[in-house]
């Protein structure tokens, strides 16, 4: 396998085009095994598309400084986009003796256009070409997870819109506390959302400065115009610190720790589905486009893409702790040890991706099961808070006194099996003179949800109006919730 990888530049390892790059002061070429290790188009071709605008920049920018004529800056151009035209098309010929992708598509571009390619390279490395990519490369992750974030936030905010008066148990510790509704549940994950789309902008600002013309790591001594170079690619500025702009991987961290904190609310609503799927629950319905069956029992309905969504959570958050592990150790400026910067981050943006997209289809699939979830409301003693709130507000009772009142109630219900308000007014005269038969008109779950009026409280009034006012806040915003 290593032969042959040697063999697609073009010459043998010992061959005077295996070193090419590299200049006069090597006389041979790497061992078969260095060349393994050291080459990474393997995965860093797939910025292709960021290098080619880097370099259509910085050719440009040459030009205009008078570095390059401008024919040669439009000779080049067109090269590049020819290149591009090939990339895109799958035509391009990838070679792991050239190592990278920088250096791959360079000497495409002297195919091409002959002498002006080498001419591209001036005032800038290796170094500031690949974080100018790769920067670019997670900014449009950034931008295309900020809008699938997007319409998910507006599949659950719709949901909820139509479920706002369903009632539901919501739970501390998975025990029955309070009910609430299934479309308050559902809007708090559209609020987690929200905290997530921010986490991305935050890191958005931070990366948009341009390392382009940092070169290796000192800056250069030609008159190169960064700030034209940056404004071309979109960026804010140009970096401040050309040793930090070579340095830095902190763009890529950022946006990793918001990818893991993200699938990681993503998990916690797909453990919530496997949950409500359960027979146990059986809170929800989904299709048979979200759910697949078992090779052995018939019967089986099972929610893989919650259960995939909760493992992917894993995957993308080792992703971090990879990078942020390569990170660690090193010294000002860059070391080879970046080159594990990408594989990670791009499996880890990858999976976020497809973990929204699964997690949007199923929250448009699923449908909630009005009664059953209503029943689970009704167990657990659920409104005895409402009782203790009552005492509070009909009768005067400090609440510490109110809590030891209710808990005296609950007991005496559970003693016999009934609910609060299957209990007599007798039993609750003895159980204190102040608890009278009015307190009923508060313990049935539609009253409780009812009553939580409070701003972000569970009524469905609440709910409704959140909801339309998320909806109509994700159908105009531009930018994170």
């Amino acid at each position: 396998m290593a032969n042959d990888r040697r063999k697609t530049g073009g010459g043998t390892a010992d061959g005077p085009s295996a070193n090419t790059m590299w200049g006069g002061r090597f006389a041979g070429g790497p061992a078969a095994i260095m060349q393994e290790i050291n080459a990474s188009i393997g995965f860093d071709k797939r910025l292709a598309p960021q290098d080619i605008a880097g370099s259509k920049a910085h050719a440009r920018m040459l030009a205009e400084v008078g570095l390059l004529t401008r024919e040669d800056a439009r000779t080049i151009v067109a090269g590049l986009d020819t290149i591009a035209s090939e990339v895109a098309a799958g035509r391009f010929k990838w070679s792991v003796a050239l190592e990278d992708v920088h250096m791959n598509i360079e000497a495409r571009l002297k195919e091409l256009i002959g002498e002006p390619a080498g001419r591209l390279h001036t005032a800038r490395s290796r170094n500031d070409q690949v974080a100018t990519d790769f920067k670019l490369w997670v900014r449009d992750q950034i931008d295309d997870i900020d809008r699938a974030l997007a319409g998910l936030q507006a599949g659950l905010a719709d949901k909820a819109l139509a479920h706002a008066g369903v009632v539901m148990p919501g739970f501390t510790h998975l025990q029955t506390a309070q009910p609430v509704t299934f479309g308050h549940h559902l809007l708090a994950y559209v609020e987690m959302l929200a905290r997530d789309r921010g986490r991305f902008a935050d890191a958005r600002t931070r990366l948009n400065e341009c390392p382009l013309g940092a070169a290796a790591l000192a800056g250069t001594s030609f008159p190169i115009d960064r700030h034209r170079t940056a404004g071309e690619l979109g960026f804010d500025r140009p970096t401040a610190n050309s040793l930090d702009s070579v340095a830095d991987r902190d763009f890529a961290l950022e946006a990793l720790a918001a990818a893991t904190i993200t699938a990681m609310h993503l998990s916690r609503l797909a453990e919530e589905i496997v949950l409500w799927l359960s027979a146990g629950f059986g809170f929800i319905r989904l299709s048979d486009r979200f759910t697949t069956g078992s090779s052995m029992m018939p019967q089986k309905r099972n929610p893989d893409a919650a259960e995939l969504i909760r493992a992917k959570t894993g995957r993308i958050s080792s992703a971090f702790h990879t990078l942020i592990l390569v990170m660690k150790g090193l010294p000002l400026t860059y070391s080879k040890d970046m080159q594990e910067d990408k594989e990670a981050t791009f499996d880890a943006f990858d999976s976020l991706a497809l973990v929204v997209a699964a997690m949007t289809g199923m929250v448009n699939d699923m449908e909630p099961e009005p009664e059953t979830m209503r029943r689970a409301a009704m167990g657990g003693y659920a409104t005895a808070t409402d009782m203790a709130d009552w005492l509070v507000q009909a009768a005067g009772v400090p609440f510490r006194e109110a809590h030891h009142i209710t808990g005296r109630a609950v007991a005496l219900a559970e003693s016999r099996k009934i609910s609060l308000d299957e209990l007599s007014e007798d039993d609750m005269r003895r159980l204190d003179p102040r608890l009278t038969g009015a307190v009923k008109a508060v313990l049935s779950v539609a009253a409780s949800v009812a009553s939580r009026k409070s701003h972000g409280g569970t009524a469905p009034q609440n709910v409704r109006k959140m909801a339309r006012a998320w909806i109509k806040r994700l159908a105009k915003a531009d930018g994170p919730g």
